[in-house]
């Protein structure tokens, strides 16, 4: 479609914190990253949060699901009409349900419903092509990982720990020749990240988050919960693997007795715990990890990252990269190649058997 051509294209993300859309310009030939661009942010209201909480783990026909598509089609339509001079589109929709070893995946949303409001090719649907194809579906964002630590001029091998609703990491080794190449990337999800402490924050404090991880900050962890929940037969699987927000939602019934601030401070540590464990999977030490997504703004969790992982920690601002948008630019990027007819997922990322090249393209008319 593109034929190889650099091209502004724009992605959008919606994840599983349910805090709203974020729309971001890259230029790209599905390679190369050339710069990257504008990019805006469409806040979910409380009603329209309420209404995507109310159908998380259901599937389509399930009563909700009609409702939560429309909230997401018409957010993301919103935020993308202003960006007319992208070329092509690439939406990933709101993720309800994910059980790849049984019904599949499920993302809310029609990429065909945008493409006509926004009169351009929508890319969307990349997951279930590599779910269909033995694959856990995600994480889907290490081949763009991989273009980030080109375009940042890595040349040690790095990881890159997306702290959403869960947490995923991408080990990149950026001299390989391309991130198909073999030892490239290896990708999997850590554990929970912020989902239960929003969870948490919301049951008890009628609050979305902890900010800053003040309250975390100001309790104690609790060592027995945190080992108990590093026995979870999660850990124990070798990766490429996957979850979904609701896989351990048990967590917040170990901490139900704590304090609020002892139950704080006990989850963020979880979430840490959890990507410490993910090093034992590594190729190689990694030389630093870039973490993006909202968990970044914690400074609690950023703290006991620091305490527990043997390399350099930072956020991803510190090599010029913007962390509220990478996983936008992700699908940016992942549109591209979509429509270059180029893999989005490999067996070292998803644990497909094969390069997939995932994905679906929609025209206007």
């Amino acid at each position: 479609m593109l034929r190889g051509k650099a091209v502004w294209a724009l992605g959008a993300m919606s994840g599983t914190s349910l805090d709203g859309v974020d729309a971001a310009l890259v230029q790209t030939d599905g390679e190369t990253i050339t710069a990257f661009g504008r990019h805006a942010y469409r806040p979910y209201s409380g009603a329209e949060r309420e209404k995507l909480r109310t159908a998380l783990g259901r599937w389509p026909g399930d009563p909700g699901v009609e409702a939560a598509a429309e909230v997401v089609e018409t957010a993301h339509a919103e935020v993308l009409a202003g960006f007319p001079e992208a070329e092509l589109v690439g939406f990933h929709g709101q993720t309800l349900a994910h059980d790849p070893a049984g019904r599949g995946t499920h993302q809310a949303g029609s990429g065909a419903v945008l493409a006509e409001v926004l009169g351009r090719p929508v890319v969307w649907d990349f997951r279930s092509a590599d779910v269909a194809l033995g694959g856990q579906g995600a994480p889907l964002a290490p081949y763009f990982h991989f273009a980030c630590a080109r375009w940042i001029g890595a040349t040690e091998p790095l990881v890159f720990l997306n702290l959403g609703g869960v947490g995923n990491v991408t080990w990149v080794d950026p001299v390989a020749h391309g991130p198909e190449a073999p030892g490239a990337c290896l990708a999997f999800d850590t554990g929970p990240a912020n989902a239960p402490i929003n969870d948490l924050m919301r049951a008890r404090r009628r609050q979305d988050h902890d900010t800053g991880g003040r309250l975390a900050r100001a309790g104690r962890v609790k060592p027995e919960v945190i080992a108990a929940f590093l026995d979870h037969p999660y850990f124990f699987r070798m990766p490429p693997k996957s979850l979904d927000r609701n896989d351990f939602n048990d967590l917040l019934g170990a901490v139900k007795g704590l304090s609020n601030r002892d139950a704080a401070a006990t989850l963020t540590a979880a979430a840490a715990a959890a990507v410490a464990r993910g090093f034992d999977h590594f190729p190689r030490p990694p030389a630093r990890l870039l973490v993006t997504g909202g968990g970044r703004h914690n400074a609690t969790l950023m703290a006991m990252l620091t305490d527990r992982l043997p390399c350099a920690v930072a956020p991803v601002e510190s090599v010029g990269l913007n962390g509220d948008m990478l996983e936008a630019q992700a699908f940016a990027y992942l549109a591209v190649r979509v429509a270059r007819g180029l893999s989005t997922s490999g067996p070292s990322t998803t644990g497909v058997a094969a390069q997939v090249g995932g994905g679906q393209i929609s025209r206007p008319g």
